[in-house]
């Protein structure tokens, strides 16, 4: 029986092989845990389709694999053994894939528009001659100017994998020997590149060199707010078994003028602009394995309330590991809370496809001016990192105009609104 790397959604189309939990030999039962993927989304386990004994693995710890692709086989209880064959072809050069991932800090290679819909990804350059190769290799190469034609694949069957790719740009490509990378010394650590802090930095740096961003920052009198906050916290705690914080009503302030400035909350389409009818609003997470942007979806119909208990349930289970793939998928903006870490001021990498990003700083008293006299207020500074293909400084500042007026008007909502 094949065992296959299951497709997770239509934005999913790649996995790293994290670890593998089940070794060749090994009796496993039907929804056994047999791996750990991490896509661009998320970090999660593969359970075994049936019962029976493993009897081959395919694809190695480390290797980048298509959805759909052949990562193993197994004997089934009752069936005859099989042999071990080659994992299903990459992606071919005749089938270009869509590349769409909603939801996580990604930009496309061709120029498109914090965690898509971009439009097809070429697959083979010249000269390639029908060799096939998984997206990351090709955005690896495509980035450094690789001829991937040049290189010879060590992966299974002979494909090209990222890490021979990144062998050939550090210089040790086919013919030359392979160097030795230094070794820690009393000077220096080296720590080994986790799966998805690999994804992380790619992903990272894709994003800040393709898309053309601007960015502006305003400063927010959340003085009442924060008052509120104070006087409701404690009973908020007890009865909705949720932490009452800022950013419930941050999240109210930007889902109601998303639903205004609905530019903003839209993808490039490459020659439209593709404006999204639902606020799905992303949420960017530190957990313990790395940054996770989950999804509230249609944020714009919940009061501060519900946003609450959505944005507690989200961030326990991020933490926790317990996340599913439908928590990660559809967002149409993402705000990045990074006053939780006690920044003031910062500015984003967006979150692709979408136009925008918002980073919500903490709430710091100082010094204002109000009526020609100085009172001590409350300032949260609030910073949009966006798309400037998509949106000018106009459109842009009529957004985060919105979020400034009703964040300083918020008391006014009480928590049921």
């Amino acid at each position: 029986m094949k065992i296959e790397l299951p497709h997770v959604g239509e934005s999913v189309t790649e996995a790293i092989i994290g670890q593998w939990l089940k070794q060749v030999g090994d009796t496993v039962q039907k929804y056994d845990p047999l791996v750990e993927v991490v896509t661009d989304k998320i970090a999660m386990e593969v359970p075994s389709p049936a019962t029976g004994t493993l009897s081959s693995i395919l694809v190695q710890e480390g290797d980048t694999v298509p959805m759909g692709a052949v990562i193993a086989e197994m004997a089934v209880e009752g069936g005859e053994p099989v042999e071990a064959t080659k994992p299903t072809p990459e992606i071919s050069a005749a089938a270009p894939t869509v590349i769409d991932r909603t939801g996580v800090l990604l930009k496309d290679v061709a120029p498109v528009g914090p965690t898509g819909s971009g439009g097809p990804m070429p697959v083979s350059a010249a000269g390639d001659e029908g060799r096939s190769y998984s997206p990351a290799v090709l955005r690896l190469a495509q980035a450094h100017d690789v001829d991937l034609s040049a290189i010879t694949g060590t992966g299974i069957g002979g494909r090209v994998t990222r890490k021979d790719v990144q062998s050939h740009i550090d210089g040790r490509g086919q013919g030359t020997a392979p160097q030795t990378p230094p070794s820690a010394t009393d000077e220096e650590d080296r720590i080994p590149l986790a799966p998805v802090r690999r994804m992380i930095a790619e992903n990272m740096a894709r994003s800040a060199s393709t898309i053309p961003e601007a960015w502006m920052l305003v400063e927010v009198d959340v003085s009442s707010l924060t008052q509120l906050r104070e006087e409701q916290v404690a009973g908020f705690q007890q009865r909705e078994g949720a932490k009452l914080t800022l950013l419930p009503f941050v999240i109210k302030a930007v889902a109601e003028s998303l639903a205004e400035n609905r530019m903003v909350n839209a993808t490039w389409g490459g020659d439209s602009i593709v404006l999204k009818r639902k606020i799905n609003i992303g949420v960017a997470i530190a957990a313990p394995q790395g940054l996770v942007v989950p999804v509230i979806h249609d944020a714009d119909t919940m009061d501060v309330t519900a946003l609450a208990r959505a944005v507690n349930d989200l961030a326990t289970r991020a933490h926790d590991g317990r996340l599913r793939v439908e928590d990660v998928q559809g967002g149409t903006f993402t705000i990045n809370n990074t006053g939780a870490l006690g920044s003031v001021a910062g500015k984003a990498i967006i979150n692709h496809p979408q136009v925008a990003i918002l980073n919500t700083e903490a709430a710091v008293k100082r010094p204002v001016v109000i009526d020609d006299a100085v009172a001590i207020r409350s300032i949260m500074n609030l910073c949009i990192t966006f798309d400037h293909r998509v949106l000018d400084g106009a459109e842009a500042g009529a957004f985060v105009a919105g979020v400034k007026q009703r964040l300083e008007r918020a008391r006014d909502w009480g928590l049921g609104r």
